[in-house]
C-alpha cells in the first residue's frame, strides 16, 4: 500500500513558558510534491501512511482508553452532511489540487486546534496523498508532541546536548479521511483518529465529529434497562419497595465498583446475558473475589463459568478441558484434582468450623479477669 504526496502543510507549534501562555504558530511551511520528495520529512514519514491506513479499528471499541477510534460526522435531522462544519473542512482540503489551494483551508484548521483547551506544543503536518493505483485521495492530520529531556551525543567534551524541539513519530497522534474500509472501499462519513493518550484534546478540536459507545456502555445501559423492566413486571405498583429497588439502580449505574446484589435468580441472569450476547458475543466479564481476579468472556457465565454460595461465602467454580501454566514452576502443577463433592464437602466443613472456633475464642476471653 502505498501512498503519493500531492502536498504537504508543516507547522511548529510554541510552547510558552507560561503554562496559561497563549500557543501560537512559530513556523509554516508548505511543500509540493517534488518538494516533499527532496525534504528530510520524507525520510521522517516514510511508511507512517500505510501503517495509519492499515492500524484495525472497530466501530465500538471495547474501552474509553482504546487508542484508535472511529468518528461520525454529527448532522441535525433534516440537514445534509456538508452543513457539518467539520466535514465541509475536510472537504476543502481533500479537494485542494496544490500546496496554493492547501493554504486557506490549513489555516483555518490550525486556529482550530489552537483553541482547543489543553492543545501541546509540537508539530502538526497537513498531508494529502492518492492511494497509488486507484487514485484514491485521503487527508491525513499528524501531530507530534515535543519529546522531554532529549538529549543527543556529541563530542568528546561536553558529551551531550539537549534538544529543545525534538519529536518523533512513534507516539504521533492521526486523523485519517475519509476512512478507509478496505483498499478501494471508503466510507466518507467517518474518520479514523489515533492518539495513545489519556488527554483528550486531539479529539476535541474537530467539535462536530461524535465518537460512538464503548462496548462497556452499550452492555452498562442494556443490563440497567433490563433491570428496570424486571422491577417494573416485580412491582407493578407504586410502592415503597419498588422505589427502593429503583434507588439501587441508579446507584448500581453511577457506582464504579459493585457487589454482588443478589437479586435475580439464575434463570433470569440466563435469559438477560442471551440478550446482551446475542448483541456482542465478545463482552468481557470482570471481577474480583477478595484479591483475585477473574476475566472471561459473559457468554462463558452458566456453562464455564459458575457462581455459588456456601455458609455465607462465595464459590466461584471455573470448568474446562485443559489447565495450562505459564512462566514459573510451582507445586499447584502437580496436584491430582479432588473430587468436586469432596470438595464442597471440605469448603462446608470449614466454613462451619469458622464460627466454632471463633465462639470458642469469645469464651476463653469472656473467663478471664478484668485485669488480664
Amino acid at each position: 500500500m502505498n501512498f503519493t504526496i500531492d502536498w504537504l502543510s508543516f507547522f511548529l507549534i510554541e510552547q510558552p513558558e507560561e503554562e496559561d501562555g497563549v500557543k501560537k504558530v512559530k513556523m509554516t511551511r508548505y511543500l509540493s510534491h517534488d518538494e516533499y520528495q527532496k525534504s528530510e520529512l520524507r525520510d521522517f514519514l516514510d511508511g507512517e501512511f500505510a501503517r495509519i491506513a492499515k492500524r484495525k479499528v472497530e466501530l465500538n471499541p471495547k474501552s474509553e482508553g482504546t487508542p484508535t477510534k472511529l468518528g461520525q460526522f454529527i448532522v441535525e435531522p433534516g440537514h445534509p452532511l456538508d452543513s457539518n462544519p467539520n466535514y465541509a473542512l475536510l472537504g476543502r482540503l481533500l479537494a485542494a489540487e496544490t500546496s496554493g489551494e492547501s493554504k486557506d483551508p490549513c489555516q483555518d484548521l490550525i486556529q482550530s486546534y489552537l483553541r482547543t483547551s489543553q492543545v501541546r506544543g509540537g508539530v502538526m503536518i497537513i498531508v494529502r496523498t492518492r492511494l497509488e493505483l486507484l487514485d484514491e485521495r485521503y487527508v491525513f492530520i499528524l501531530k507530534c508532541d515535543f519529546e522531554q529531556k532529549t538529549a543527543v551525543i556529541t563530542d568528546e567534551k561536553s558529551l551531550i546536548a539537549n534538544v529543545q524541539m525534538a519529536i518523533n513519530a512513534k507516539n504521533m497522534k492521526s486523523l485519517m479521511y475519509p476512512y478507509m474500509i478496505e483498499s478501494g472501499m471508503n466510507d466518507p462519513y467517518h474518520v479514523k483518529i489515533h492518539q495513545f493518550s489519556h488527554a483528550r484534546y486531539f479529539e476535541e478540536f474537530l467539535r462536530f465529529i461524535e465518537y460512538p459507545q464503548t462496548v462497556t456502555q452499550i452492555v452498562s445501559e442494556e443490563v440497567i434497562s433490563l433491570a428496570r423492566q424486571h422491577i417494573e413486571y416485580a412491582y407493578p405498583e407504586e410502592t415503597e419497595e419498588r422505589l427502593r429497588e429503583e434507588e439501587a439502580i441508579e446507584l448500581m449505574a453511577a457506582s464504579p465498583k459493585r457487589e454482588l446484589a443478589e437479586k435475580w435468580e439464575h434463570e433470569t441472569v440466563m435469559e438477560a446475558m442471551q440478550i446482551i450476547t446475542d448483541r456482542q458475543p465478545e463482552v468481557e466479564l470482570k471481577f474480583k473475589l477478595d484479591h483475585m481476579q477473574i476475566r472471561t468472556l459473559l457468554a462463558d457465565y452458566g456453562t464455564s463459568l459458575h457462581i455459588a454460595k456456601v455458609n455465607g461465602r462465595y464459590l466461584v467454580l471455573l470448568e474446562g478441558e485443559q489447565l495450562q501454566f505459564e512462566r514459573g514452576v510451582s507445586p499447584v502443577e502437580f496436584v491430582k484434582p479432588k473430587a468436586l463433592t469432596d470438595l464442597v464437602r471440605e469448603i462446608e466443613a470449614r466454613s462451619y468450623a469458622v464460627p466454632e472456633v471463633a465462639t470458642a475464642r469469645a469464651t476463653e476471653e469472656d473467663e478471664r479477669p478484668p485485669w488480664e
